[in-house]
């Protein structure tokens, strides 16, 4: 049994992880590599032919997990892909919406090439129709529920939290004989967290390949969600009677804070202000949510039980249309608009921060992770001027941000989800999905505690 990290090595994003196993190819995430955004094109460039993928298995529907399988599948994937049904049609959503991003960049760059007088175009990473070939070779598979993919080895999904249909892939190998069992982490979630449920803990495996993005470093722990957003709708929408703009990636932090939102406002905690959702992508997701509202966690569903809809309440409106978006700007009463992006590149929320930015009676709450070099890390950094929509434009909102709404686990979750197993057992952690000072914080944690530790090189392939 062999294993490749291609993916997600001393880095974050572009999780793809090979497992062979007599001569099966077994393929674990097949994410997009935002290392390589200068030029997307490079995601095309796979370590191994794609047409010899027996099978791939998704962990969840995140872009950094999901979004190359179009590009695999256009390249020669004609095999099954493997998730939960949550997980299918978030990533449907993702990966036709990641099409509009390629589509809108590649317009913007081959106009400012045609003004240098350039003869080539380029060309999106995959189109529409990929997306479609690619949705059409999901099985989806419950979780618990072990599953063959051949005669040697057995596939079970367990519930990680972190996304609604989020898992961890546990496979059970028959080795020429021998039983061997290794597990992925994927993404882990948080106790607690609104809405989704608590990561659930892992079997006993011999080889675990896990996540690291949180290695290091803490979550806050000293205020509630509730008592953080009571105290800044509290200050910016009625002592100032101002607005709340929340960037928020539309699947999974929305709902949690929509849900968030609907408690404190049920409650009478504060009194009615008007929310608009403008992403429709989010309410998208939010009908998925609601399809699987029994994988919800007990807190959402006995709230469901009590007060109805944990996504819908008075003075909440989901805006679908582009002319309605543009309204919001003529409401001016004190209000909460929450849009995507989440890092603030492109999407309805630049409409939003182009006419608010300049707002003395404007926060922006940053309930998310900004990556560096998008307009949310500057802001986040304290820029007095940023570019907005072809403009230079003056800071004057208030920023704020918070962590309470980070769907990844902290460095005590995460060492925590490893010391499950035994350290006699487990003959040897990998770990992936990190920054290098978060895996080495990790690994010195487990190290201390007597756990062999690895920290893969990418494309370097280990004999488990």
């Amino acid at each position: 049994m062999n294993l490749t990290i291609h993916g997600a090595a001393r880095q974050v994003t572009g999780s793809m992880h090979l497992l062979e196993v007599n001569q099966y190819k077994i393929l674990i995430d097949c994410g997009l590599d935002y290392e390589k955004d200068r030029n997307i094109q490079a995601n095309e460039d796979f370590p191994f032919n794609p047409s010899e993928v027996d099978v791939v298995i998704l962990t969840h529907a995140h872009i950094d997990h999901s979004g190359n399988l179009p590009t695999l599948v256009r390249m020669g994937f004609e095999g099954q892909i493997l998730c939960t049904p949550p997980t299918a049609e978030l990533a449907e959503l993702l990966l036709m919406d990641s099409v509009s991003i390629f589509l809108n960049k590649m317009h913007k760059q081959n106009k400012h090439r045609r003004g240098k007088h350039h003869s080539t175009t380029r060309q999106p990473l995959y189109l529409q129709k990929h997306v479609i070939d690619t949705v059409e070779r999901m099985v989806t598979i419950g979780f618990n529920k072990p599953f063959r993919l051949n005669g040697d080895i057995e596939l079970t999904f367990i519930p990680v939290g972190h996304l609604l249909g989020a898992a961890a892939v546990v496979l059970k190998v028959n080795d020429h004989g021998e039983e061997k069992t290794i597990a992925f982490t994927g993404d882990i979630g948080r106790n607690n967290y609104p809405v989704l449920n608590d990561p659930q803990p892992l079997p006993p495996v011999d080889y675990l390949v896990s996540e690291s993005t949180y290695g290091g470093r803490f979550h806050s722990k000293d205020k509630t969600i509730e008592q953080v957003l009571i105290e800044t709708i509290d200050k910016a929408c009625i002592k100032e009677s101002g607005r709340l703009i929340i960037p928020a990636f539309s699947i999974g932090r929305t709902q949690a804070l929509v849900y968030s939102l609907n408690k404190i406002f049920s409650s009478g905690l504060l009194p009615p202000i008007k929310v608009f959702v403008d992403s429709p992508m989010a309410s998208a997701s939010t009908q998925v949510f609601r399809k699987h509202h029994g994988l919800l966690n007990e807190e959402a569903q006995e709230f469901y039980r009590d007060k109805g809809d944990e996504f819908e309440f008075d003075n909440l409106t989901y805006v679908e249309n582009l002319k309605d978006s543009r309204q919001i700007a003529n409401y001016f009463e004190p209000c909460i608009i929450i849009s995507s992006a989440g890092m603030l590149e492109g999407g309805r929320i630049q409409d939003h921060l182009y006419n608010n930015i300049q707002n003395y009676y404007c926060t922006i709450l940053f309930i998310g992770y900004c990556a560096k070099g998008t307009l949310g890390y500057r802001l986040l950094r304290g820029d007095p001027v940023v570019h907005i929509k072809d403009r230079e434009m003056a800071v004057y909102a208030t920023i704020k941000k918070t962590d309470l709404f980070s769907a990844h686990g902290d460095h005590d979750d995460l060492v925590n989800t490893v010391k499950q197993q035994k350290p006699e057992k487990l003959k040897q952690v990998f770990l992936v999905h990190g920054e290098d000072e978060s895996m080495q914080a990790m690994a010195d944690a487990l190290f201390a505690d007597g756990y062999k530790v690895t920290i893969p090189e990418k494309s370097l392939s280990y004999t488990l």
